[in-house]
């Protein structure tokens, strides 16, 4: 899958820093570091910041977190469009002197009457090429005060074919695009030229992009053979569907990277649904980065849209919650405890751990459960009105004297406390249990109520017991 005309497999991401990293992004982001590691290559990071009036640096702060977070080291980067400027000059330069590009004069308004006739006689609105120099013809003098746009001199005709990674053989003929801007009157050069001249100066074997650049790939492919430079492979993944079948996109839902991380998803997680979403190895479901690494030759990616499931995400995401290493977790349910304002140790949540990660889709479900022991309990009025009736309070109060007299705090020791109480009451568990779990824990549903209260300080579960009192 390498290509000849370059030593070695380089691919890179190119995000534009005008918002945050989204999923789609991430999902390409994944796909090419994964396919340059596999193949012992190189990954390059891009700032396409050309966009000057919606481009900020909190973005490109943004994407940088989300690769880091999701663990996608880069080897070359970033690199800046913007700063990059000179360069692109420089080839525009030549590509004017050797009559493979023009400046073009055409006003607005007179582009809009142009694209006006062309509807009225039901063509294709296409640039007509009024300024395009050729031979025998005589173009008029440049009008005063109109700045030129820089054309490139798109062929005429033949047609564009290339091997698609993903979709297989395109082909598109040259007549059904027009003579595209490949520098603005600024001085700034569009999305289509200064991708083909970076993908050249950065030696870019392989390019993974978005279903939505196959349009602008006969354009891009013209001007690396006008460049006489050499050509990557161009594999175009197709969009992934919101769990409602619309497209994704960042005015939809919660898709930057970042948000998922601040919601308590794990990066492993995240990169095994993500891969998921367009790629297959097998039937395997649950696998590592470096298991992915070394499966993704760019074999397997299908040519269908992928489906978004945050189901599945908790499915996949929970599995890791389970496996990763508890003093880690520990450190991340603090970091979710610390963002609702509690203050705690990851100490003090280590030992709380196993009780409750494996009904836990997410780091944040984790912290839900454990804020419980390091912040007042707040029942609802619902709760309280349902369960701790006039006709169990005495059995509370006797639940507590059997606590509060236990020389060892432990869930053999509360296990009998509870068994006492229900045998000198005459109640069922499930009508002392909820109670006292409404009353401790702030919620009608726990675990087992001796496991749950055991990891409370004795002196806490009293005083919230007795509050009943109150």
């Amino acid at each position: 899958m390498s290509s000849n005309a370059f030593d070695k497999v380089r691919t890179r991401i190119a995000p534009s820093p005008t918002g945050f990293l989204h999923l789609g992004t991430a999902r390409t982001a994944l796909y090419s570091w994964a396919y340059a590691r596999h193949h012992g290559g190189e990954f390059v990071l891009r700032i396409e910041d050309t966009d000057v009036a919606r481009s900020t640096q909190d973005s490109v702060d943004q994407i940088i977190a989300a690769m880091n977070w999701l663990g996608l080291s880069y080897d070359e980067g970033p690199v800046y469009q913007m700063q990059r400027l000179d360069r692109y000059q420089a080839v525009v330069e030549q590509l004017i002197a050797e009559g493979k590009a023009y400046r073009c004069y055409a006003t607005p308004q007179e582009l809009e009457a142009m694209r006006e006739a062309q509807r009225a006689r039901g063509e294709k609105t296409l640039y007509d090429r009024r300024w395009r120099p050729e031979p025998g013809r005589q173009l008029p003098a440049p009008p005063e005060g109109v700045k030129p746009v820089i054309r490139f001199a798109n062929p005429v005709d033949g047609e564009v074919t290339w091997d698609d990674l993903v979709k297989g053989p395109i082909t598109i003929a040259n007549k059904e695009i027009d003579d595209l801007i490949i520098v603005r009157q600024d001085g700034v050069p569009t999305y289509n030229f200064a991708v083909v001249v970076d993908d050249w100066d950065m030696r870019i074997s392989h390019v993974f992009r978005g279903d939505e650049h196959v349009n602008n790939t006969p354009w891009q492919i013209n001007i690396f053979r006008a460049l006489e430079a050499p050509l990557p492979r161009f594999g175009h993944l197709p969009i992934i569907l919101g769990d409602d079948g619309l497209k994704l996109s960042k005015r939809r839902g919660a898709v930057s990277v970042m948000d998922y991380a601040a919601n308590g998803y794990l990066p492993e997680g995240m990169l095994n649904y993500l891969a998921r979403l367009g790629w297959s190895h097998g039937d395997e479901e649950l696998f590592t980065a470096e298991q992915m690494v070394a499966w993704f030759d760019g074999s397997h990616l299908s040519r269908s849209p992928a489906q978004w499931d945050p189901a599945k995400l908790d499915w996949v995401n929970g599995h890791y919650v389970k496996q990763i290493d508890e003093g880690r977790l520990a450190d991340l349910v603090v970091a979710q405890l610390t963002g609702k304002g509690i203050k705690v140790a990851s100490g003090e949540v280590l030992p709380k751990l196993g009780l409750f990660k494996d009904r836990c889709a997410t780091v944040a479900a984790l912290a839900d459960w454990l804020a419980m022991y390091f912040a007042p309990a707040a029942p609802s009025a619902e709760d309280l009105a349902a369960h701790v009736t006039e006709a169990v309070r005495p059995a509370l109060a006797a639940l507590a004297e059997r606590l509060s007299a236990l020389p060892d705090w432990n869930k053999a020791a509360i296990q009998q406390a509870l068994k006492e109480t229900l045998a000198a009451t005459g109640l069922k568990m499930p009508q002392l249990a909820v109670p006292v779990r409404v009353l401790v824990c702030g919620r009608a549903q726990t675990p087992s109520l001796d496991a749950v209260l055991e990891h409370f300080d004795k002196k806490k579960v009293l005083d919230r017991l007795q509050s009943v009192r109150n």
